[in-house]
């Protein structure tokens, strides 16, 4: 998608019109609708990097343009056919004229297809290789109506800004002879009869914040056409404390009065311009300076009650933003896109007004909450449930997105993490390129449709976890484009990085070692727990918030960073100073001795075992311990781990295309996958500790992340819901969850996962019960040890089969993607049929049988280091060779497939001590036992 800038036309002369340091000329002076008219671009002029890959070319460059009817939209008609940026458009192929310089020779009406009746009033141009991977900026030229024109070409600018006593040149130039006149506040300053260019030099004079009305008009016999520019000597804003109490941004002191306060350090002066000034920058709308320099303000009266009223701050006369604070944005390029089910009674974008602009309203309606004192649930048990609202439901609302909470709460969920929503550049985004920190995006509803849906969520004792951007911004975020020096944040930026000091940053990098920014996060995070009641915050890209440069080094970025750390605790004890219960959830991924501080202190942190997850689900060996905190040897259990987030590929989907495949066990086939999914959340959800479900997920979402592009908008599966397959997955799912959420030995501190090999274990232990998950990730069948932690009576929870365990060598017959989580207490059962296996499973008891004892053969023996073991015979299936002293003691085990005829398998035995021992070879309920001697 083409970035696009809104640039100030800055117009030149000579014999064609020269706009943006003439790297735009046209022939004729005035072009028409109908008119052919001669383009010509000099690329070595263009502003935008990009533009230096069309350095030097003499061929591949192209056109790329469009046609408007109205001043808002100067790309509102293209050319038959340009649709893909990155191709080649041949009707727009430019003529290489040397030096740098191409041309064309366009006629509008019939190039952008514009209608009888209509006209362009303005053409929006940029040049581009034929892949679009090298460009210019935007281009905006205007066109004129078929009659007398007239047009300043210097000044550049129709509002300046000018030091006292400037010699101003004025160019004017008429599409015909005529009588010129220049005219300063109806004084005549020069006239020329049957001309059609005029010069003069203009002294700006010594009235500081005077707005100076010059005009220059061209008559004929039958015409009159004029041009207006305005000029003001620069103010000399009022030095004046700001008021007590007062905020940056809208401080609302009445019905009809504010203070704007507005933070602008470096900068010379500001107004504030709107509509209560039609936009212009008027002596009384002057904001007053404070004595450090650093901030403007104003008090604003005769407000309309409870009107909604668009403004914007006018900065050294010469760039006009929107207000940073502002809660509400009013953008002329993506509001039209908004629907009134999103976002009903939009106000009207206010004529006059050019770019995005901030929105006050005084006696705004209030948000009465129904809940008051919501209490969050422990973080050491949270099941936090990631969405992105375009991708989970059709209307990309915040009020159908209520509608959810029931499915939600039967889920297990007890928290909601949402995806970015406050404002960011376009309506269709994941929301990782902010632009304005405290107004939440009108794409997916009103301010009053997020605190109802916050609302809704407590009442159903869910949390809401918001996740905050403030790694990076947009450039559309005011101060950016503020402190911009072409193509980066300038060296005097207040708050960004010239360059990012970290290799993942996308948009501009934050500076948090710098004061403003500081202060910036520290009104952030505030704002959102307090005026929207979110609960706590996952701050994405966490390990950016560095100055410690590690340039394009991954690995030194991720290496412990003192400043980092002090960083994080800063933001950490200010977000506790004010709520002492805020989860703080950072997306870290720096070394362990850093995130193990951090977590130590207090953080929760991002724990991605995605790989791992879906590696095991597809049948190959996979290890996901890094998933406890007691492996990573952490205090607390502040390890939200998750084996799908917006940021993996979907675990299912993955299943589906590269799992592994035995006989007629596929695990592609998508009943099998979702087994395999079932297997994966048993290994998952019940390690002790907060976890994260990826939406859809509980129901098997098998469509990639890089559907429609990575970022792009992905199907909406609600229909999953009807797959029986699939709500067994879900169901199975809400069980774990409610296991975890109401059973303590879910939450015990003693605990082991031993979760390396095909066959994986996890078992919890605690005073009121004891609970032991055995699963096969194997597309083979394995005959295993069950490795109860104690014998005993056990239930198979999902089956409601008791089992009694009498001996510690008990084993256990599991088919591909089976398995069992029993406890040591028994709880009610959950609807049958949740897993494709009841009963008891397979306990295996072998026995001695001589014809297995005949078709091995072992040898050396006796030995010094290894043995070999030769078993020949029809079996195909898992085979366990074990070794035992002569008391019986298990020493050591494998187990191998046999899946020919001879299994030839090397036994190590360099670890045991010299002896005499029995050697033990199962197959199915078949047991041989040979006697082995190593000298």
């Amino acid at each position: 998608m083409m970035q696009r800038f809104t640039f100030m036309l800055l117009v030149c002369l000579s014999q064609a019109f020269m706009l943006l340091g003439q790297a735009v000329t046209t022939n004729p002076l005035f072009p028409t609708t109908d008119q052919p008219v001669n383009i010509t671009f000099d690329v070595s002029q263009a502003k935008d990097t990009r533009a230096a890959g069309l350095i030097g070319k003499t061929d591949d460059v192209y056109l790329w343009s469009g046609a408007g009817t109205t001043s808002t939209n100067a790309f509102e008609l293209q050319p038959t056919g340009q649709t893909d940026f990155a191709q080649p458009f041949a009707p727009g192929k430019m003529t290489f004229l040397g030096s740098n310089r191409w041309q064309i020779t366009i006629s509008p009406r019939a190039y952008y297809n514009i209608s009888a009746g209509k006209n362009a009033v303005q053409l929006g141009l940029l040049l581009k290789n034929g892949a679009g991977s090298a460009q210019t900026e935007d281009f905006v030229i205007p066109v004129y109506a078929n009659k007398l024109n007239a047009a300043f070409r210097l000044p550049e600018q129709r509002e300046i800004f000018l030091n006292a006593n400037t010699n101003l040149i004025i160019k004017g130039y008429s599409s015909a002879k005529a009588t010129l006149t220049l005219q300063q506040n109806n004084q005549v300053l020069q006239s020329s009869t049957n001309q059609d260019s005029l010069v003069y030099a203009l002294d700006s004079g010594n009235q500081p914040g005077v707005r100076q009305e010059v005009i220059f008009k061209a008559t004929t016999a039958t015409e009159t056409a004029a041009d207006t520019f305005y000029y003001t000597v620069k103010p000399r804003p009022k030095i004046a404390e700001l008021p007590s109490n007062i905020k940056d941004g809208i401080n609302y002191l009445g019905p009809d009065r504010v203070i704007l306060s507005f933070f602008a350090p470096a900068k010379d002066f500001v107004y504030v311009i709107g509509e209560f000034n039609n936009w212009t920058a008027s002596p009384s709308y002057l904001l007053n300076r404070t004595p450090d320099g650093n901030r403007y303000w104003l008090e604003l009266n005769g407000l309309e009650s409870g009107k909604e009223t668009a403004y914007q701050y006018l900065v050294n006369g010469t760039q006009a933003v929107a207000d940073p604070y502002t809660d509400k944005i009013l953008d002329p390029n993506n509001d039209k896109f908004l629907t009134s089910a999103n976002y009903p009674d939009l106000k009207i974008y206010p004529a006059g007004a050019t770019g995005i602009v901030s929105v006050l309203q005084t006696n705004q309606p209030v948000y009465n909450w129904k809940v008051a004192n919501f209490q969050r649930p422990n973080s050491k048990n949270l099941v936090v449930y990631e969405l992105l609202v375009r991708d989970f439901v059709a209307t990309h609302n915040y009020k159908t997105l209520a509608d959810t909470l029931i499915y939600l709460k039967r889920l297990g969920v007890n928290a909601i993490e949402l995806m970015p929503i406050m404002e960011f550049s376009g309506n269709d985004s994941w929301g990782y390129n902010p632009i304005f920190y405290f107004a939440p995006d009108k794409a997916y509803g009103t301010k009053n449709d997020l605190k109802a849906f916050i609302d809704k969520c407590h009442e159903n004792g869910i949390a809401v976890i918001l996740d905050m951007v403030l790694n990076q911004a947009d450039y559309e975020f005011p101060y950016v484009k503020m402190y911009w020096d072409g193509s980066k944040p300038s060296a005097d930026n207040p708050f960004f990085n010239q360059q990012a000091t970290h290799p993942f940053s996308v948009f501009f990098d934050f500076n948090h070692e710098a004061e403003a920014t500081k202060t910036l996060v520290e009104c952030i995070n505030r704002y959102w727990l307090e005026e929207y009641k979110f609960d706590g915050y996952r701050f994405d890209l966490s390990k950016g918030f560095t100055q410690k440069n590690s340039g394009d080094n991954v690995s030194a970025w991720g290496n412990y960073d003192a400043s980092r750390v002090a960083i994080w605790k800063r933001i950490y004890d200010q977000i506790r100073s004010y709520d002492s219960t805020a989860y703080v959830l950072l997306e870290h991924f720096a070394v362990n001795p850093e995130e193990k501080e951090l977590a130590d202190y207090g953080m929760l942190f991002w724990g991605n075992s995605n790989h791992d997850y879906r590696d095991a689900a597809k049948g190959n060996i996979a290890n996901p311990d890094w998933i406890s905190y007691k492996k990573r040897s952490w205090q607390q259990p502040n390890v939200v781990g998750y084996l799908e987030s917006h940021d993996e590929e979907r675990l299912v989907y993955d299943v589906r295309q590269d799992g592994k495949a035995q006989g007629s066990y596929n695990t592609r086939e998508l009943s099998t996958a979702l087994e395999r999914a079932k297997l994966a959340a048993a290994f998952f959800l019940p390690v002790p500790g907060p976890k994260l479900i990826w939406q859809f997920g509980e129901l098997g979402y098998d469509v990639s992340i890089n559907e429609n592009g990575r970022t792009g908008a992905k199907p909406i599966r609600w229909e999953y819901q009807q797959e029986a397959n699939r709500q067994k997955l879900y169901r199975v799912y809400a069980e774990l969850n409610k296991l975890k959420l109401t059973q303590p030995a879910f939450q015990t501190e003693d605990f082991t996962l031993n979760v390396s090999g095909l066959v994986k274990y996890i078992t919890l232990k605690h005073t009121t019960m004891n609970v032991h998950i055995i699963g096969n990730f194997d597309v083979h069948p394995q005959i295993t040890a069950f490795n109860f932690p104690i014998q005993g009576k056990w239930y198979d929870y999902f089956t409601g089969a008791e089992l009694e365990v009498s001996s510690p060598t008990a084993r256990i017959s599991l088919q591909p993607g089976e398995f069992h989580l029993y406890t040591t207490v028994k709880l009610p059962t959950p609807e049958p049929d949740l897993v494709p296996w009841s009963g008891t499973p397979g306990v295996v008891t072998a026995v001695v049988d001589e014809l297995l004892n005949e078709s091995l053969q072992v040898y050396p023996n006796p030995t010094e280091a290894t043995t070999v073991i030769n078993l020949k015979n029809n079996y195909r299936g898992p085979v366990i060779i074990s070794l035992h002293d002569l008391s019986g003691r298990l020493l050591q085990e494998q187990v191998f497939f046999k899946k020919s005829q001879l299994l030839s398998q090397i036994i190590p035995l360099q670890q045991v001590r010299a002896g005499v021992f029995f050697l033990k070879i199962t197959q199915d309920k078949s047991q041989a036992v040979k006697k082995l001697v190593k000298w």
